[in-house]
């Protein structure tokens, strides 16, 4: 093992218990050191089972169109804050099919919705986005940063691919289908950790299980430190992305904050100890020897099977050389009424998945319905959506992220519910506009007295650009890496490197790769800018928008009202009618025609950029 890749190691185990060091100074074998009062654990917030709430009280009965609007308008009343009015339908319809499709609506889109005048006009088109194929690789940006998608390893000595991900694709189309058939979440679930073990099992669902199944891989893997961090890993993006527990501090030592001890972390550890990533055929197959698929690895599958199951002894302070006592494979003691049950199917991997999709675990349903929340309004419920534990912040509206959950497993755990309900809700639709008053009383906008102007991120921006040029290529399928010349599918569609992130993604807030997701950053930086005004895609782009534009039966301002259209689905405005004016009429002083530079312009323009 090389000495960059132990420092690696090293750092990787560092990170994992870096959330309570003292406590590992501190962590001993001894009964003292793990007893946890677990009823009073229980107390906290995210272990009360989730309660549907009576609507409450609100003066203004006529605003809420939804149960969201009940207890977001009563919070505001009660802090004497104004609501905001309802947003334009030209700003509605672009943050509808943004937000829902993470594409801006053609011209004639906007135009057959603004000249809609029936009254269910917002509630129809709303509807007909959700229907879209592009609400699957809408809603899978989310999650594969959620368990840290990625098609190659972070590692790698000379032109050795072998721990890498050809054809980790596959799990990325599973995905989207799975949203776009609104395949109940508790399902959802069980598919990605077990769905080679449910009665049912289909070899379509297969490629699921590279939620695990596209973990890392370490060199030196027989090596028993080496496998550890491969389970801390998994264990980590289990937690924080399914549960919002940051078990895998607890590896060292029992967590210092929250009711996870060493037990817990090691009897999950225990399942992906029992567990083996492998390739498979499409089938399921065991792959033949000096095959095609063997070499090359052409049409297979990234997933997992179960080895013969095994229960991992505590390491102390997680040192792979001090052993202390085994523990059974199970659940979380904290997430159990009584002592947890042993997981005694194979490796366990079912009955994870039916512990955590239960209707009696109160986490499940809260985080994703948090997640999908901060989707639509740049923030969640709870602002830390991979923590809900003491470290984490509570929410800002617990009756409504309850009412949520309760009526998300009621609904049948279905998704698309529940984006129908947030996007039809009056606040949702509420204009973006400040107010000195309401900011004064709460100037983050925690209580959503108006609605979040947000960035788009750099799938919606690109893809808004390749939209609006009119080299949008809708093919998905195997991955292109997004510098590779005419790669004009959805950002969605390129290949996602741990080694090294592709430069336009990584400038643009892409999470990295290694590690589990809970948010996207929002940075604002001179590089972004020097990248808008001189990468190669951003020219090539300029050039097809003017080539668009540019019709010479179309006088010039029939065109610039064109690419108005085309960008920002509105009419320009007199100064900036004027402005164009004077800057086409001048001769071009670069390799760029004058109409190039000014459609440069305007992709550059921060309207490109948010959504309102």
């Amino acid at each position: 093992m090389t000495g960059i890749f132990r420092f690696y190691l090293k750092l990787t185990g560092l990170i994992v218990c870096l959330c309570s060091t003292w406590a590992s100074i501190q962590a001993t074998d001894s009964p003292k050191a793990t007893s946890i009062d677990w009823k009073k654990a229980r107390e906290w917030w995210a272990f009360q089972t989730p309660k549907k709430s009576k609507l409450p009280i609100v003066s203004d009965s006529d605003w809420p169109n939804q149960r969201i609007d009940y207890f977001i308008l009563a919070k505001l009343e009660a802090k004497q804050l104004t609501k905001s009015q309802q947003a334009s339908k030209h700003i509605l319809a672009r943050r509808l099919f943004l937000d829902i499709t993470g594409l801006p609506p053609t011209p004639t889109e906007m135009k057959t919705f603004l000249s809609d005048e029936t009254s269910d006009a917002y509630e129809r088109l709303a509807e007909k986005l959700i229907q879209k194929k592009a609400f699957g690789e809408r809603l899978a940006s989310m999650w594969l940063n959620n368990v840290r998608y990625a098609e190659d390893q972070a590692h790698q000595v000379g032109g050795n691919k072998a721990f890498f991900y050809p054809n980790a694709f596959r799990y990325r189309e599973w995905v989207i289908n799975a949203f776009n058939n609104d395949l109940p979440y508790d399902n959802f679930i069980r598919k990605q950790l077990a769905g080679d073990l449910l009665q049912d099992s289909q070899v379509k669902d297969l490629p699921a299980l590279g939620f695990i199944g596209l973990g890392h891989k370490y060199y030196d893997r027989n090596r028993l430190a080496v496998k550890a961090e491969e389970w801390a890993e998994q264990v980590d993006t289990l937690t924080r992305s399914l549960l919002g527990l940051t078990v895998a501090c607890a590896q060292c030592h029992d967590h210092k904050y929250d009711p996870l001890t060493q037990k817990d972390y090691y009897a999950l550890a225990g399942i992906f100890a029992s567990t083996e990533l492998v390739d498979r055929m499409a089938d399921g197959s065991e792959i033949k020897k000096d095959s095609e698929a063997a070499k090359k690895r052409i049409g297979t599958i990234h997933m997992v099977r179960d080895l013969k199951p095994k229960d991992l002894h505590v390491f102390l302070r997680g040192n792979t050389d001090s052993k202390g006592e085994i523990t059974p494979r199970r659940f979380l003691r904290v997430l159990s009424k009584k002592e947890p049950k042993q997981f005694t199917q194979g490796s366990g991997r079912l009955e994870l998945a039916e512990a955590i999709v239960t209707t009696e675990n109160p986490l499940t349903a809260r985080v994703i319905v948090n997640r999908a929340w901060s989707m639509f309004f740049g923030s969640g419920l709870v602002t830390t959506p991979s923590n809900f534990g003491q470290l984490g912040t509570t929410p800002t509206h617990p009756a409504l992220l309850d009412d949520l959950a309760v009526r998300f497993m009621e609904n049948g755990w279905s998704i698309k519910q529940l984006i129908r309900e947030i996007v039809l809700s009056s606040t949702y639709r509420q204009d973006s506009k400040n107010s000195n008053a309401n900011k004064a009383i709460d100037p983050t906008n925690n209580y959503l007295w108006r609605m979040n102007r947000r960035r788009l991120s750099v799938e919606q921006w690109r893809d808004s650009i390749l939209a609006a040029s009119g080299n949008l290529d809708r093919i998905g399928g195997k991955s292109l890496e997004l510098s590779e010349k005419n790669n004009n599918r959805r950002t969605i569609y390129s290949r996602i490197s741990r080694k090294k992130l592709n430069d336009m993604l990584m400038q643009f807030d892409y999470p990295d790769a290694n590690v589990h997701s809970s948010t996207r950053s929002a940075t604002t930086t001179a590089v972004q800018k020097l990248f808008i005004m001189n990468n190669q895609f951003m020219a090539e782009q300029s050039k097809r928008l003017a080539k668009r534009v540019a019709d010479n039966k179309m006088t010039t301002p029939d065109q610039i009202h064109k690419i108005y259209s085309l960008l920002y689905g509105r009419k320009p405005s007199t100064t900036e009618l004027d402005i164009a004016f004077d800057f086409l009429r001048l001769p071009s002083e670069s390799k760029l025609t004058r109409w190039e530079q000014y459609s440069h312009a305007l992709l550059a323009a921060n309207e490109m950029n948010y959504i309102d």
